[in-house]
């Protein structure tokens, strides 16, 4: 789901913000006549070809980081500034809101009018909806390491996540794999090591009692399950254990077998045998986060990206948070954002938002993997990801990032040292995670919760939202 959907990478309407920096470039322009599409004409027909730095063009650009967030927006002027000295006849037109990105019933409004812009933010789980509404252009033959060097370094399966039928339509910007979160100070506190945390359910279970043993209304381990979330965690526990929510043939619901009980059964003895959960529940997004960050919660399932938001957001410190691999360790959920290009729009306007993404996005040392810039803008350096890297390029970057950490890298290094197969979220994900919080909610809310017909009845519901596809 990457519950961004539901929290800091929100869709919001587009306003048209046009970088001072990026209306420079027109003073630099060639003096090559422009078609209609706003292109000079001067590009080459091979889509293999990187852009011609002659080429005029204009390409407008989602997501540019708002006036409220005046170091993001520093470091995008800069960013312009800098692909204008390769390219001065490239003008980039960014799109900015005062709140968020992301919202889900704009984004879909946009589709359906044909009105975003040449290159667009998405989620990877978006592909689908894109392509229904004929959105994005198929990048396939524009996207070589002559455009973008550091192809070959990156992870093939995000990659793939941005593929349908072998096309590609996006390029990533950033990805997830989710892990067991910990609170460091409390695992302290309950005897535990925080330099290891549970590798296995039964052990989070062992953890968690201990930490609810600690008292003053501490919890060991909390959940979400509502507003899509618990859904989405059950996705995650059920792949964590080798499971799946969809059959290969994304027509069938295949949670309601011995994995999906085993998840639903430990939870339940977690909150009602041990009372190591907490009373509270009917939680979402942002309900563990305030509750791990004042040192109520022991851990939690989440990206390593929350970490941050708690400082930023919550006052939380570094030093008080660590991560290890999901519990299970046979898959975790993965996930990430994206940018695509407007179907339709002329080649050297794909050209041109190939070469933008390749400098702010995928370029080791450059743009958002500028890591010594980043810590001089007092932004969060050290939580690992994005982590689509491999090969050279995936040493280089996490060399970088170590020497420029503005937080405890070491406390990662469990989970950055056990990786775990990333597996895509289910079709129609959201549509299932509605219908999955019903499980979670009722295993954590009713002491006598009768787990064989609650994934019974998911399981039904599930088939028929999957026969609406």
């Amino acid at each position: 789901m990457r519950t961004a959907r539901l929290r800091r990478t929100r869709r919001t309407g587009a306003v048209v913000v046009v970088s001072a920096l990026a209306l420079s470039a027109l003073a630099a322009c060639g003096t090559s006549s422009s078609d209609d599409s706003g292109n000079s004409g001067s590009g080459s027909s091979d889509p293999a070809a990187p852009l011609d730095p002659k080429t005029k063009v204009t390409i407008t650009i989602d997501c540019m980081p708002p006036a409220a967030k005046a170091a993001e927006l520093k470091e995008w002027k800069e960013d312009v500034a800098a692909f204008n000295k390769t390219y001065p006849n490239v003008t980039i037109e960014g799109r900015s809101t005062p709140g968020q990105c992301l919202e889900p019933p704009r984004f879909t409004a946009m589709l359906k009018a044909k009105s975003q812009p040449d290159v667009f933010y998405t989620y990877f789980t978006d592909l689908p909806q894109v392509l229904d509404n004929d959105g994005a252009e198929d990048i396939t033959a524009y996207v070589t390491d002559r455009t973008v060097p550091a192809l070959k370094d990156i992870d093939p399966n995000v990659l793939g996540s941005l593929k349908e039928d072998g096309k590609l339509y996006g390029l990533p910007t950033s990805n997830y794999t989710m892990g067991l979160l910990i609170n460091r100070k409390l695992f302290r506190q309950a005897g535990l090591d925080p330099d290891n945390p549970p590798r296995t359910w039964e052990d989070v279970r062992a953890a968690a009692k201990k930490i609810a043993g600690l008292g003053k209304g501490i919890a060991g381990y909390g959940d979400y399950s509502a507003a899509n979330t618990g859904g989405w965690h059950f996705t995650a526990a059920v792949y964590s254990l080798g499971g799946d929510v969809v059959d290969s043939s994304g027509k069938k619901a295949a949670f309601n077998d011995a994995i999906g009980k085993q998840v639903a059964q430990n939870l339940h003895a977690m909150r009602w045998e041990d009372d190591s959960m907490g009373k509270t529940q009917l939680l979402k997004w942002g309900d563990l986060q305030k509750q791990i960050a004042t040192d109520k919660l022991g851990m939690f399932l989440a990206a390593p990206d929350d970490i941050a938001y708690m400082v930023q957001q919550l006052g939380a410190t570094y030093e008080n948070f660590g991560m290890g691999p999901i519990p299970g360790g046979k898959n975790t959920l993965a996930g990430g954002n994206n940018y695509m290009i407007k179907k339709g729009i002329s080649g050297d306007k794909i050209k041109a938002a190939i070469a933008w993404l390749n400098y702010k996005n995928l370029t080791v040392g450059k743009g958002q993997f500028d890591w010594a810039r980043t810590k001089a803008d007092k932004l969060p350096v050290g939580v690992p990801q994005p982590n689509f890297w491999l090969g050279e390029s995936k040493k280089q970057d996490d060399a970088a990032r170590t020497a420029n950490a503005t937080m405890p890298v070491a406390n990662f290094k469990t989970f950055m040292d056990n990786p775990v197969a990333g597996k895509a979220e289910p079709p129609k994900a959201q549509e299932i995670y509605k219908v999955l919080d019903n499980v979670m909610s009722g295993v954590l809310t009713d002491k006598d919760a009768d787990i064989d017909k609650l994934l019974s009845t998911a399981e039904s519901q599930v088939n028929q939202v999957l026969a609406n596809q």
